[in-house]
């Protein structure tokens, strides 16, 4: 597995590298925020709170765990709400994969559709974030299980900028947030054109 490099920021990147629940509460992370802020979150949870495993996540006071997220730099710009999505995805990881993340992707050596079942399981994660997550896995972090591009659909085609999976440096990671904005804003114009419908009579 090759050193990750999706927040230009040493030490953020080597918790990332190096702990499979950090990678995973990035991802939790990435909405509505850059993309560097979300993936580096998991090392700010580590100097607040001692640690990044899950048990330790899933057993804290709920109230002292969102004052940590929101100490600045907060964590997320929604402290409360996320810091409760993250203690939920510790508490799922903890009771179903007895607080081991890579073995939401190892146990049963799944193929690539069941990770990417096991992942929108997961509390946080709708298909989208799950695709993502899943192509990040089998570009960058030696996760290949039979299927998986197939799986994480457009995401895990070859030569894409899509999303943090085809962050390799500085310049892919400022591509991506582009690509982040871009789809941000369109979707944020769907919305208001259909607001702007007139109703069906």
């Amino acid at each position: 597995m090759a050193r990750l490099q999706l927040t230009q920021d040493p030490a953020s990147d080597d918790l990332l590298s190096e702990d499979p629940f950090a990678l995973l509460t990035g991802m939790l992370l990435d909405q509505q925020v850059p993309m560097e802020t979300a993936f580096t979150g998991p090392r700010k949870i580590v100097e607040r709170i001692g640690g990044i495993d899950p048990r330790l996540i899933a057993d804290y006071d709920p109230a002292e765990f969102a004052e940590a997220f929101a100490k600045t730099p907060a964590v997320h710009r929604f402290p409360s709400s996320m810091a409760k999505r993250v203690q939920d995805l510790a508490r799922e990881i903890v009771d179903r994969y007895d607080g081991e993340a890579a073995r939401l992707w190892l146990d049963g050596n799944p193929d690539g559709a069941e990770v990417l079942r096991r992942l929108k399981a997961l509390p946080g994660f709708g298909e989208q974030k799950a695709k993502i997550f899943l192509a990040l896995l089998g570009k960058q972090y030696g996760v290949t299980p039979s299927g998986w591009r197939s799986a994480a659909g457009d995401y895990g085609r070859a030569g894409t900028h899509m999303s943090i999976a085809d962050v390799v440096d500085k310049g892919s990671l400022d591509r991506g947030e582009r690509e982040k904005k871009t789809k941000a804003k369109a979707k944020a114009e769907e919305i208001l054109n259909d607001v702007a419908k007139p109703p069906r009579l």
